[in-house]
Order: structure tokens, then sequence, then C-alpha cells
């Protein structure tokens, strides 16, 4: 960037009036628009003031709410460069080098720990690792010495040395390795209880425009880095984020900044921080010589932001670059000094160094506030460890923090523990008879106890929904075409010109789905005969512990919660010997993503069940589990699945499908794994020889163009992989669902969409999938009858337990026997025969 050019556009002022509106209303404690947020972020003088003194209320009032009025907090940490290599080429960084100018392109895990040594002597209790993006995707130095010491990438060996932070040191690992993907929040957060990464500016021509701060910088899109911040609060990790103020944004573009991440906190409640930092320019950069952000300007965008973070986010600046305007600072909201280090400089900012603690002491306790140590995870999630923090990590926090608060406990040994799960055989807890009594007794309640907090803000979600939830124009020629296609092309309905006919037919209604109906049922005839089969099976949930956060989810429970439960690997074997007596050839099994069941549950207990009953098929662990499992282990996919095969796995379910399309993913589901994860460990199962079923969860927030997009991609899949087994069609039932009771979905499926899902399935599905499975559980024994006769020939299995329809309020049982099913078959007129799970037929002695 050359010097001379500037890169900030002219703004104009807002009118006096328009001031005293916007500080009337801060003062107040209206919520800000960008508007208003920006014609504040000018306030200078009298009207500074004004906005100080209204950030400050605002900062006592989130103090008094996380329980600590009157104290304001920093970590005492180290930091730790891991590498000074980077992809990207930021015009203000001096902290990114080149190959040439360093002795070694990361440092050994020798050094890493040796700095952690020094910080553990001096008390500190955080390692902050910073270090550059994907270094090895630019730098082929740094993809030797990589491969040279078996790392697979720079986060893979960021984690191995976290790990040996936390057993050699007992610090906090807080990592900031720049844009992280879901799969990589995942398998780091076992290892860290925070993450950060700062978004620095939502202005997209300060990344995309020659000249600006960013630009040739794959790592500072805004869209990419937002996705980052979206992604940290699906996974559930505690995260710090930030502004840098300066760089080149309008006042409108920082108050867009503030307005995104002000979002982000409230639907996810995971960002824990939220860092002003002010620019300051360096030599040897591009923007030497741009101007320092001014300290007025820094000070009133840390009191807007105050004013537009919710209670529970704190507001931090860093004290080591505002001179001395510490108090200025403090009296316009901030209430954290972040991480300040007695050991390492601040790496980013080599030429300012960090003030003493006793100097940041006696400054805070001028401006009428006590200083306290915290941790690199704020209180709030300490005290909530069950649900934010892995529970490997639970000993290293309970070692240094303080009970009762949550901060820091400043006289505790700081010393290494081992990074393991707790010693222990897993015993069976609490409501573990839920399987039989949901049907007598009932559930508790009709929402478990977090409902306000754990989904995520519902008025948020409400303006996420997709549009277009209407039934398209059915046009006759759009129908003709699509019943033509139906009787001669059916596998052509998925092809995108014919997405006007598919269209048609998926919500098609009268006779157009009475014809519908009778050509996917003379398919079905064709290709799997008149034999309406069925598995028998037991289901069995192992734990509904979970804190993913599905909305539509009525099973999961917190672990105090009176209908949670948690099985044994000896009371999971035990039921499935049960089942064999009972004549099931098949244990489905499922649970919640539990964080205290250990990495080697799952390969336990099947393990368990086929030492029990050799002969047990074995269908078990959505693609949610298997991920989630695989980085807690820290392990592949591949690898997960296949300890997993080689213990006696079978098959998975296709389950945590829902909608494989990430705009009603992301409403159905605060954490779940991204469609194009479920992609890849259905089709990483299948290269390995376990097959699956696949699954369509319809009837929410969704409407037919989601269907036949989700559609499609089983298609695709189909054709690479050849690997499932069935369809099966999954109407959201409704009634105990948090997103139906916060007002959000619909009430479920339609009969009418029940039958063109099916139909449409049969149809459009045929040379990929042979099977169509519905849901007696979901649809009732009339439901299903319409459904066989309309293009579906399988109805699952006997279950003998079902939890998880049952909690959501389903109405149709939760066990049914063989010859229940044969009478179910019969209502639709047809033969019925016993299965196996991967549909070879299977005779039964007379």
């Amino acid at each position: 960037m050359a010097d001379s050019v500037s890169i900030t556009p002219p703004e104009p002022k807002p009118t006096p009036s328009a001031t005293k509106r916007a500080l009337r209303r801060a003062a107040d404690g209206v919520a800000l628009d960008v508007t208003e947020a920006a014609v504040l972020l000018h306030a200078r003088d009298d009207d500074l003031e004004q906005l100080l003194a209204a950030a400050a209320r605002v900062r006592d009032a989130h103090l008094a709410d996380q329980g600590r009025t009157g104290v304001v907090t920093y970590s005492s940490s180290v930091f730790i460069p891991l590498t000074k290599l980077c992809r990207d080429r930021c015009h203000y960084c001096t902290f990114v080098t080149v190959p040439g100018k360093l002795h070694s392109m990361y440092l050994e895990r020798d050094e890493v720990l040796e700095i952690a040594r020094a910080g553990a002597a001096a008390g500190c209790k955080e390692a902050l690792f910073t270090l550059g993006d994907r270094p090895e995707d630019r730098w082929p130095q740094a993809r030797e010495w990589l491969d040279a010491r078996g790392y697979e990438s720079t986060l893979d060996y960021l984690r191995a040395c976290a790990i040996a932070v936390l057993e050699e040191t007992g610090l906090l690992p807080h990592l900031n390795p720049g844009v992280m993907s879901w799969e990589e929040l995942q398998r780091l957060k076992p290892v860290a209880p925070s993450m950060g990464m700062m978004l620095e500016t939502t202005a997209d021509r300060l990344w995309s425009e020659k000249g600006g701060p960013h630009y040739g910088s794959p790592d500072k899109e805004p869209a990419v880095r937002l996705r980052v911040l979206d992604d940290a609060g699906r996974v559930g990790v505690p995260f710090t984020t930030g502004i840098l103020v300066g760089i080149g944004e309008t006042l409108t573009e920082r108050a867009e900044s503030l307005h995104a991440i002000r979002q982000r906190a409230r639907q996810f409640r995971t960002i824990q921080e939220i860092i002003v930092q002010n620019f300051r320019a360096k030599p040897d950069t591009a923007m030497r010589s741009a101007p320092d952000a001014d300290i007025e300007d820094l000070a009133a965008t840390v009191a807007v932001a105050r004013l537009l973070m919710p209670p529970g986010v704190s507001v931090q600046a860093p004290p080591n670059l505002v001179g001395d305007e510490h108090r200025l600072l403090l009296r316009a909201g901030i209430d954290d000094w972040g991480g300040v280090s007695p050991v390492t400089p601040d790496h980013v900012n080599p030429e300012m160094p960090w003030p003493q603690i006793e100097s940041l002491r006696e400054w805070t306790k001028q401006a009428g506030f006590e200083l306290r140590e915290r941790l690199s995870v704020y209180p709030k999630y300490v005290q909530a460890a069950e649900k934010w923090i892995d529970v490997r990590l639970h000993p290293h926090i309970n070692a240094l923090a303080e009970a009762g608060t949550g901060l820091a406990d400043e006289d505790a040994p700081v010393e290494g523990h081992r990074w393991q799960e707790p010693d222990g055989g897993l015993e069976t807890i609490g409501r573990a008879d839920l399987n039989t009594s949901i049907d007598t007794e009932g559930r508790t309640s009709d929402r478990r106890g977090d409902f306000d907090s754990v989904y995520g803000d519902w008025d948020i979600l409400k303006t996420q929904v997709p549009a277009g939830a209407t039934a398209p124009e059915r046009l006759d020629a759009d129908v003709r075409e699509g019943l033509r296609l139906a009787a001669a092309y059916p596998g052509a309905l998925l092809e995108p010109i014919h997405t006007d006919a598919a269209m048609a037919l998926l919500t098609a209604d009268g006779p157009a789905l009475e014809t519908m109906a009778r050509l996917a049922d003379e398919l079905r005839a064709d290709v799997v005969g008149d034999d309406i089969t069925y598995v028998v099976n037991r289901n069995i949930n192992f734990s509904n512990v979970c804190y993913v956060g599905c909305r539509f989810c009525a099973f999961a429970q917190r672990e105090r919660d009176a209908d949670a439960f948690r099985l044994s690997v000896e009371e999971v074997a035990a039921r499935a010997v049960e089942a064999a007596q009972a004549g099931a050839t098949e244990v489905c099994m499922q649970g919640g993503i539990d964080p205290k069941l250990p990495v080697s549950y799952y390969a336990d207990i099947v393990r368990a069940i086929k030492a029990a009953v050799p002969d047990m098929h074995v269908h078990a662990f959505s693609p949610m589990e298997i991920v989630s499992a695989a980085s807690k282990a820290g392990v592949s996919v591949e690898e997960w699945l296949t300890e997993l095969r080689d213990a006696g796995l079978g098959s998975i379910p296709g389950t945590a499908a829902e909608i494989l399309d990430d705009e009603v993913r992301w409403v159905l589901t605060k954490g779940k794994l991204p469609a194009q994860t479920w992609i890849d460990v259905v089709s990483t199962a299948h290269r390995l020889g376990i097959p699956s079923s696949s699954t369509m969860m319809y009837g929410h927030v969704d409407h037919p163009g989601h269907w036949l997009g989700h559609l499609r991609v089983l298609a695709r899949i189909a054709a690479d992989t050849g690997g499932f087994t069935e369809f099966v069609g999954l109407p959201f039932v409704h009634h105990n669902a948090p997103i139906y009771l916060a007002g959000v979905a619909r009430p479920g499926p339609t009969m009418r969409d029940n039958r063109a899902v099916h139909a449409f399935a049969r149809l459009a599905l045929h040379g990929r999938i042979d099977n169509v499975q519905c849901s007696w559980v979901k649809l009732g024994d009339e439901g299903t009858a319409q459904v066989l006769r309309g293009g579906a020939n399988d109805i699952g299995g006997t279950l003998m337990e079902e939890t998880i329809s049952r909690m959501a309020g389903s109405e149709h049982g939760s066990s049914r026997t063989a010859k229940e099913l044969d009478h179910l078959a019969s209502l639709a007129g047809r033969p019925s025969r016993q299965r196996t799970t991967v549909y070879d037929h299977r005779l039964l002695a007379v």
C-alpha cells in the first residue's frame, strides 16, 4: 500500500439532533441500531462524556449480573508464538515473517514447554498460543517441517503442544490459530477451555480492494471470519473476538462490525469477551505512515461496544497500547484488561511493553475498582463447565479456579495434570427406565431446565427461518411433465433441468398426488415386490445427556434434569441379550453427545454386545456421534470408523441429516454438524464397507425446495458409494419440540406432505436406493398404511423401546411385536416378511 493512499472514505458528521437522540436512547438503555451506534462513535467533548457515563452504567450492570460487582479482571499469561509464518499478507503486521528470517519454521515442543514452565514458575495460568494462519499452504518449508515430525497440519501440531502444556505445566491453553472449520474447532475443543480470533472488521472492501489492509489475505475475508464465529458458537467454545480500530474502516462499518459480534453473542452465548484494539502504525509495514487510532476514538468505540454487547460479554482493551489513558478506558466501560504477561513480550506489538501487574492494580483502584485475576476462560463458563468445557480439562480448571467465583485462585500452585478422562467405570445413572416409563408415566416436563439458554436467542432465530415456505404455483404443464418423467424416467426428476416438474410433484395434491402415488407403488412392485418388510430389533438409547442444542429435539437433557440418564456398558450388553432372547437380529444404538462418555465407550459397547450375542447386528452411531467422538479422541473419522468396524459395528444410521442444507440446519440446531461433514462421514463409512440408512426429517421450517435438494444430495452419494440400504422419511414430531414450543416451527407435515415425500422419494431415488421405509412411530397405523400404498415397502422395526420420538410427543407407542407389524402390513393389503438390517431376506422357521 502506498503511503499516500487514504483507504477511509469521507463520512458526514451526524446532526446535533441525531446525536442528542442517540445519547438519550443510550442513557435509557434502549437497543441501538447500526445508524445510532455510528452516530455515537462520532461523540466528542460533552457528548463523549455522556456516552462514557451511559456505557459505565451498562458495564456496572453487567458486572452485577455476573456476580462480580466492582471487579475488573485480567489474565496472567505467557505468549507462545508457535510459528511466525502465515499464508496471509496483512499490511500492518510485524508478527509474521518469511522462512529465510527464521532459524526454525515453528517452535519445537521443548521450546514451547520452556516458555510455559517459565510462566508457571511466575504464577501465570494461561498459555496464549499465537500463530499465523495455515503457513503450510503457502510455505513449502513449513510443510516439510511438519512432515518431518509426523504432523498433518499446523493445527495438528498445535493440538499436540496444547496437551503437552496441560500435562507438563498446568497452564490453560488459549488458542488463536486464525480461521478454523467446524471440524477443527471440534478437534481442538478437548485441549483448550477457550479459543479466539479477532473479527477485525466486516468491511469487505478492506479485503477485496487493492490497497486495503487485508488485500491478498484469504483468511481475512469478513464472511470467512464470521463463519468461524458462527461455528465456534455451534461447537460451544468459549470464544474471544474483537475489532481493530483505525485500519481504514468508516464509523458505519465499525458499527456494523460491532453489531455482527453482538448478534452472535446473543445467538450462541459463547462470545466471552470482545477486544477493542486500537491500530498503531509500525515500521517496515505497508501502513507505516497511517495515523494511529485517536484515543478518544478508541474510548467512544469501547463505550459503544459496551452498550451493544449483552450482559455476560466482557469488553477489553489492551493496557499496553493506550499510553497513560487507562482511567479513560475504565470510564468508557471496559471490565477486563486481557492477557498481561510478566514473562513474555506482546509478540504482536513488541514495541509496547506490558505494564507491571501492580501498576495495573493501582490504576484500576484509582478508578474505583478491584483488580482480580481470571483464567483464560471466563467465570460463567467455569461455573457451568459440564456444558462448555471438555471433561478432560475439568481437573486443570478446578486446580486453578477459586471456588464460588470461577475467578483464578491466585494462591493455587500451577502444576501439570494428566490430560485424560476420569478414572473409574461408567455407571448407569438417572432415569434409566425411561425407555419403558415414557409410555406409562410420561416425561417429567415438556421442556428441559435450560430451555431459555441452551438453544440460543429465539428472537434472532425467528429472523433466520428460510423464506419460501409456501408452495409454489403448480402449472398444469409442469405437473404433466413430472408425471411423464415419473412413469418413464423417474430418476431424471432430480436433474436440475427438471426442477419445475419435480417441484410440481412434491407439491401435488388431488388427482396429481393420487397418480404420483400410483406410479410410485407400481415402481415399488417392480423393484422390490409386494412384501412389506421389517426387522426385529431393539433400540437402545444409551444416554440422553446432551448440550448440542438441537432445537427440534425433545430427547436431550442436562445431566441434572429429572429425565436424564446414562447406561453403563454392562447395561447396554444386558439389553442386547434381552433383545436376542426376544428374537431380535439387530440392536440400533444412538445417544446424546454426552460429554462424560469416555472415548472408549463406543467401541466398548459394540464389543460387549458382540461378546454377549455374537450374531447380533450392531446398527449404531449417527454421523454426529461419530465426528464428535473422533474429534474427542483426536483421530480422523476414518480411523474411528475403522476401530468401530473392527469391534463389530455392522452399519450406521443415516440420522442427524435432518435437511442437508445449512440454511435450514442452522435454524434447526445450534451445534450439529454441517451438511458437508455429514456427507463426508457417511461417504467414509461406505468406503470402509459400512453401509448406512439415509433419512430426511421434514415438516418444520423447511419447504419442498429443500426436500428436492436433500434428495439430490442423497442420490449423489448413492451413485458414488452404493452404500445406502434404504431411505427413511421422518415426519417432524412437534408436540414437545423446543423449536415448536418457541413458536418458530410449524406443527409437523400434513398427510399430503407425508404421501408426497415418500412417493417422490421412491420415484426420484430409483436406481440408487431400492428401499423406502416409513416410520410407524411417527405416522401411526393409518398414516403408515397410506404411505405403504404409495411407494414405500418397509416399516422399520419392532424397536422394543423408543425414547426419542416419544419424548417429542409421538402418540403411536414405542414397541411393536412382529405379529403387530404383520397386522400393520395387512392394513395396506400386502404380505409381510422379516428382513435383516441390510435387507437380506430372512426366512423364519414355521
